[in-house]
């Protein structure tokens, strides 16, 4: 393991402030395709676990940190239990898990990049296991709710861009010796905006040539 780069108190805050989103937009998600308590808590562990949890096993931090810290374990499960009884109207709840999800991808993506950074990888892997740790529990959960993943759905927005866009940033800003919790806190919030932009104007990435998208979906 290389000299650490961000402190691991800072660390842990940026987890579970990824996990709590996440968490939320798992919940909120698993109440619009009407699980019961059980599917709720399920879908907000796996939606906000999912990312650190491959994250951590490929960079050698077994057992995961998900299941060695109780703070990790349980995070969720609030947020499971505040959906389960304060969540929005059913009409509204679609863009309260996409607003979660936003939050939870962009300080995932600067999270999973410090601690692959941490762990002495390359700023240029360590930057895709950022955007692995963002996208990964969303991913999860969308297979699990029965809808396409986001990454992958044609006319989603951008989900992706905005991750590997924060990882970069984190990156580029460890190698210059410029990373502390003020400049990892930009990253994120640039990740989200990015995120948020691309939900409010519709933006997508560029299908092949020659290949339309498929009108009235988006």
């Amino acid at each position: 393991m290389s000299t650490v780069i961000v402190s691991p108190v800072v660390q842990e805050i940026l987890d579970l402030i990824g996990i709590f989103a996440f968490g939320l937009s798992g919940a909120l998600l698993a109440v619009h395709k009407r699980f019961d308590a059980v599917g709720i808590a399920v879908l907000a562990e796996v939606t906000a676990l999912g990312g650190g949890v491959l994250r951590d096993v490929v960079i050698g931090a077994v057992p995961p940190v998900a299941f060695t810290d109780m703070g990790y374990f349980v995070t969720p499960l609030v947020a499971a239990a505040l959906t389960f009884f304060w969540h929005p109207r059913l009409a509204r709840i679609n863009r309260f898990v996409l607003i979660f999800d936003a939050f939870g991808l962009g300080v995932f993506c600067v999270a999973g990049t410090i601690k692959a950074l941490n762990y002495g990888m390359h700023p240029l892997p360590a930057a895709a296991l950022g955007v692995m740790t963002a996208i990964g529990g969303g991913a999860l959960r969308d297979v699990l709710a029965g809808e396409v993943p986001a990454l992958l759905h044609p006319e989603s927005e951008i989900y992706a861009v905005p991750a590997l866009l924060g990882s970069a940033l984190v990156a580029a800003l460890a190698a210059l010796h410029l990373l502390n919790p003020l400049t990892s806190a930009l990253a994120a919030l640039i990740a989200v905006t990015v995120r948020l932009l691309a939900l409010r104007f519709g933006w997508r990435a560029p299908l092949a040539r020659g290949v339309g998208r498929v009108e009235g979906e988006g």
